[in-house]
């Protein structure tokens, strides 16, 4: 059963609700909108799961240890930390609003969430198990199995059924409620004379053409390095590894913009460690303008009114293993 969750009734007023209509039609970037339809079962069934390192080999790893919701759904580190210590070909994108994303990962190999929740389970830098061996861990133990026959009609656990649920509770990630979005909305309060001028200038300047949209940013695919090449020693190819494609070496997703002053590193090598420092990169590769120390401070101050309402929910208690389940294996 889908269950509706509505709009805060402030948000609905006659007056809110005709500026929010006229200010999207004039600006690029829309306010994010709450979850308003979600499978509570399935999305407590699936925060379980996010949770649970027990999906790991070393039964260390969870999905929150890369996409941590304590840190901007990521782990702030310049590349990730996989099963023994393994470190990470690229950045962890936040999960926060991905389900916003016009496909998942950086290089779009993932069509949605369900899909992308698949894949860190089995692959052997990251949480090194195989998607039987999940499927076993998780079948033996019974208030699992309780649970997903509750929620599914049936005892069976399956890996579909897995990251049907993780991906169920990753729509409910979304941030609304940051200040650019109610000033979008009407406050005219909301953010200063200094973060405007900020967004102006972030609008001028070309910005907008691929940071735009609820997400602002990850609805498209763009080339890292567009005006000069983008000097890295990370060997991701990019969306190339997903086509064939020479012409698609080094283009990428583009990140989301939301939140982006808590998920630090950036890029998806995370070598720009600062927001100063990824503007003046993005300045000069992408639109060949060099912002002066102002302009880049006043772009800095936009991007940070972009930090919404952080997701708050009671952490989950998992169901203990019994004796028949696999045991985990941390340590060669």
């Amino acid at each position: 059963m889908r269950i509706k969750h509505h709009l805060p009734v402030a948000l609905l007023s006659a007056t809110a609700a005709t500026f929010s209509i006229n200010v999207q039609a004039e600006e690029p970037i829309q306010p994010i909108q709450p979850v308003k339809e979600i499978n509570l079962a399935l999305a407590e069934l699936g925060k379980k799961l996010y949770f649970d390192p027990r999906l790991s080999k070393s039964g260390f790893i969870s999905c929150n240890s890369c996409h941590n919701l304590s840190m901007g759904g990521t782990d702030n580190l310049k590349t990730s930390i996989g099963d023994k210590w393994q470190q990470g070909p690229i950045n962890s994108p936040t999960v926060l609003n991905s389900s916003l994303n016009v496909a998942q990962f950086w290089d779009g190999r993932a069509a949605d969430l369900k899909e992308q929740a698949g894949g860190p389970i089995a692959n052997p830098g990251e949480m090194a198990s195989s998607h039987t061996l999940a499927v076993d861990v998780i079948a033996s133990i019974p208030g699992y199995v309780r649970e997903f026959t509750l929620v599914f009609g049936g005892e069976e656990v399956s890996i579909d059924r897995i990251t049907d649920a993780i991906a169920e509770f990753e729509k409910t990630l979304v941030t609304p409620n940051s200040r650019f979005d109610q000033w979008l909305l009407g406050d005219a309060n909301a953010i200063s004379q200094y973060e405007q001028e900020g967004y102006e200038l972030f609008k001028s300047s070309g910005c907008v053409a691929c940071h735009n949209g609820e997400a602002v940013g990850g609805n498209s695919f763009q080339k890292m390095g567009l005006v000069e090449p983008y000097q890295t020693n990370n060997e991701v190819e990019g969306r190339a590894a997903v086509t064939g494609k020479d012409a698609d070496r080094f283009t990428f997703k583009v990140p989301t913009l939301r939140n982006v002053e808590m998920t630090y590193p950036y890029f998806h090598d995370g070598e720009a460690e600062t927001l100063t420092e990824a503007t003046d990169i993005m300045g000069r590769l992408q639109l060949g303008r060099k912002f002066s120390d102002d302009e880049n401070a006043k772009i800095v101050a936009f991007l940070k009114t972009l930090t919404g309402d952080q997701p708050q929910f009671l952490m989950p208690i998992l169901p203990p293993s019994v004796d028949a389940t696999p045991k985990p294996q941390p340590f060669d």
